[in-house]
């Protein structure tokens, strides 16, 4: 088994989709976890996914397509 680089991931390269979430580790995760609970609730994707994709997979796939969009409303 050969070890992870830094830069690898499950979800692809984090920090290219940081533009989708006004460059906010934390608002990227929150994103990514309110979208995660819309689809295991039953909500349809937005891109094309895996059968066997799991939520926060299908969510990271959408942000990083950007078909989710984000609009802070709060200073």
């Amino acid at each position: 088994m050969t070890k992870l680089q830094e830069s690898d991931s499950v979800f692809g390269d984090l920090d290219d989709m940081l533009p989708h979430a006004n460059n906010s580790k934390f608002l990227l995760v929150n994103i990514v976890r309110k979208r995660a609970a819309q689809l295991n609730n039953g909500a349809p994707a937005l891109a094309p996914v895996a059968a066997n994709s799991k939520p926060v997979s299908t969510a990271f796939s959408e942000i990083r397509l950007g078909k989710i969009p984000f609009e802070r409303t709060k200073n």
